[in-house]
């Protein structure tokens, strides 16, 4: 009797509210210790963890997950690397939004056995005693032992706990992140793949959310950018600080402006490159003032008007090479009826060859960035104006 009034509610006892608080607690911890040891401290070394907080994340996703570190690092480090191409292993660019999303853990194990990625990608992970005779040894063992320990506190209802920890990190970390990350959201930033900030409010999935901020600036210990913009897996690693078992080792620059300069030097070079993403960002709200004010002006027909019309969310992108054939139609055929939108469309393809061209010396890069503001001035077109002005007052982050 005793026995089955023992596994009913186990040592706890918990009423069925609690055991749901309970769940999501574990599972939150678990979050928390994918996004704070797997990713920002080992895949990109923002963080530098003390050895005790880095064990206890250890020992916690070998019980809740089985994962091995050095396996999780390389296969991210590899999407960034490879990034929305056939070689990335979890696009849903090229593999579909559904497969990324429903068999997402599926891609990630079968990268993982990829010797090639572990040796290029895997370097600088743990390679301990613990490691070695632990936690990449017994990888089921960990998820075993948590089975047990739910079932003596949570009695039944522990193997649905159970249920609902081995399933939390494959389908929120590598569906929906690794998915409609790269699917859905909104946009900070213009970089060079399709990540999006799924939410502008990282709690549920501790920070992870805000995926375009992250592919911005990887090495970034904070993920939120905006004023508006939560991330709870930096309260964390704040508090981890606080109490001396975190050290933050980057975050994203912040811009710096002040009055601006007349002379456009190599001081003025280097601020205008570390802060290419706010300017990119300011520059592609600019383009969307002028998209809606060239289309009143222009007074188009309704098929016109309409085909144009869908075209703000393209104006975004800096690289309209890559743009579907109709899109580059349409924003063709728009072009030749507007001049602001033809001018503002290669002038930032220009700018962005400021940075982009690698064989090019610092003194031509130079030379490119003055003739570049030179124009930009003398164009009479606001946007364009209001970029310049703004790269004159950039100054290098304050040491």
């Amino acid at each position: 009797m005793y026995l089955l009034e023992f596994l009913d509610g186990g040592l706890l006892q918990l009423s069925w509210w609690q055991l749901i608080l309970a769940a999501l607690i574990l599972t939150h911890i678990t979050i928390a210790s994918v996004t704070i040891f797997l990713h920002r401290s080992q895949a990109h070394r923002a963080v530098d963890l003390h050895p005790a907080a880095s064990t206890f994340f250890r020992a916690w996703l070998w019980l809740t997950t089985g994962m091995v570190t050095k396996e999780w690092v390389s296969v991210h480090r590899k999407h960034h690397a490879k990034c929305e191409t056939s070689d990335d292993p979890h696009s849903p660019q090229t593999r579909g939004i559904n497969t990324v999303l429903w068999t997402g853990s599926e891609l990630y194990m079968e990268e993982a056995e990829n010797a090639e990625t572990l040796s290029r990608y895997g370097h600088g992970t743990p390679d301990d005693w613990l490691e070695r005779n632990l936690f990449s040894r017994f990888t089921w063992q960990g998820v075993g032992i948590m089975l047990g320990l739910d079932l003596i506190l949570f009695g039944f209802a522990g193997l649905a706990i159970w249920g609902v920890q081995m399933l939390w990190i494959p389908f929120h970390a590598a569906g929906v992140i690794n998915g409609i990350g790269h699917w859905w959201g909104y946009r900070n930033y213009d970089s060079p793949d399709a990540s999006n900030n799924i939410v502008p409010w990282g709690i549920w999935i501790g920070g992870e959310e805000l995926h375009n901020n992250h592919h911005t600036y990887p090495t970034s210990a904070k993920f939120s950018s905006k004023w508006h913009e939560f991330d709870i897996g930096w309260v964390y690693i704040r508090t981890l600080q606080a109490l001396g078992l975190a050290k933050v080792l980057r975050v994203a620059p912040k811009a710096t402006v002040a009055e601006p300069k007349r002379l456009v030097d190599l001081e003025t070079l280097q601020a205008v490159i570390t802060n290419r993403y706010d300017l990119l960002a300011k520059y592609a709200r600019s383009l969307k003032v002028a998209h809606r004010d060239e289309l009143q002006r222009l007074q188009l027909s309704g098929d016109d008007h309409a085909r144009f019309s869908r075209l703000r969310r393209v104006l975004r992108k800096g690289d309209i090479s890559q743009l579907p054939a109709a899109e580059q139609h349409s924003l063709s055929d728009f072009m030749k009826q507007s001049g602001v939108i033809k001018t503002l469309v290669e002038m930032r393809t220009e700018l962005l060859a400021t940075w982009e061209r690698s064989s090019v010396s610092r003194e031509q890069m130079l030379t490119h960035l003055q003739d570049w503001i030179r124009r930009a001035e003398a164009s009479g077109i606001h946007a364009l104006q209001e970029a310049a002005l703004r790269m004159r007052s950039y100054r290098p982050a304050a040491a």
